[in-house]
């Protein structure tokens, strides 16, 4: 598991492309028969992927030791999207089916979790999302349908866009991780423009469904001293709370967000306008 330390706004200004991309670009979520996290300082959140082909992929118990604790989940909450094929979470020996845009989120206290898929023709690949969590609230599997969907944006501003909300109060109680996935409908290239930060909660941006020779051109950094990373498909970027979190795509794709800090107000956002960046 990478560790990434804390970085400042004020730091992040005297970042250059590679020390930026270092600091805030995970640039491979997933890994064949395998489980690969990135725990952040930021929030303490992990992010990460179960990409189960051959055979399932367990969490080992050394990776709570790894983070003082017995393991994993002992003070955690998980979320995890599954954007491959069809599979199944076992958590403590309920065997959960996840299908290919579908979500699981498993409550405080699991011991014993392993991802599966159901054809190795078309495996699944589970995008994890992992927060310190103080109560326990129930493991449950949420579908497309049942996530809350909120439409926003215009064909003419290129904005177009869906939030499936599956990680929501609305839909399920958590302690603080909330996590959902944007599509933008095809033509439409902008998301979260114009943008906001959010000075109480942090978020992830994952990426996917972009095709090999497309690119994700993400803004980020303080409003009045912006800064970009150009992300490709299935790669995330942590935003610290004070850093706005928009992007353009040379194509249409969709990216899952999660967030974790102080509420889960999903409204609660410090708008920023469009003539107001620098």
């Amino acid at each position: 598991m990478e560790v990434r330390q804390s970085i400042n706004s004020e730091y992040a200004r005297t970042l250059d492309t590679e020390g930026l991309r270092k600091a805030f670009l995970i640039e491979r979520v997933f890994e064949r028969d395998a489980l690969r996290l990135t725990y952040s300082h930021v929030d303490r959140i992990i992010v990460g992927g179960a990409f189960p082909v051959t055979r399932a992929v367990e969490v080992p118990a050394s990776l709570g030791q790894s983070i003082g604790v017995g393991h994993l989940l002992e003070r955690r909450e998980l979320g995890a999207i599954n954007i491959g094929g069809n599979g199944w979470v076992d958590v403590d020996g309920a065997r959960h089916a996840v299908r290919n845009e579908e979500a699981i989120y498993i409550g405080k206290g699991a011991r014993n979790l392993a991802f599966g898929s159901d054809e190795a023709a078309r495996p699944a690949k589970f995008y994890l999302n992992c927060v310190p969590a103080h109560e326990t609230h129930p493991t449950r599997t949420i579908t497309l349908a049942q996530a809350s969907p909120q439409t926003l944006g215009d064909r003419a501003t290129s904005n177009r866009r869906t939030i499936y909300k599956f990680l929501v109060p609305e839909v399920l109680s958590t302690c603080q991780l909330s996590m959902g996935v944007t599509k933008l409908e095809p033509g439409n290239l902008w998301n979260t423009m114009p943008c906001h930060t959010h000075e109480r909660r942090m978020e992830v941006y994952f990426y996917f469904n972009l095709a090999d020779d497309a690119a994700v051109f993400h803004m980020m950094g303080e409003p009045r001293e912006t800064r970009h990373l150009i992300v490709h498909d299935e790669q995330a970027v942590i935003s610290p709370s004070w850093s706005i979190h928009s992007g353009v795509g040379t194509r249409a794709y969709t990216f899952i967000w999660g967030m974790a800090g102080e509420n889960q107000v999903f409204s609660d956002m410090d708008h920023v306008g469009v003539r107001d960046l620098r």
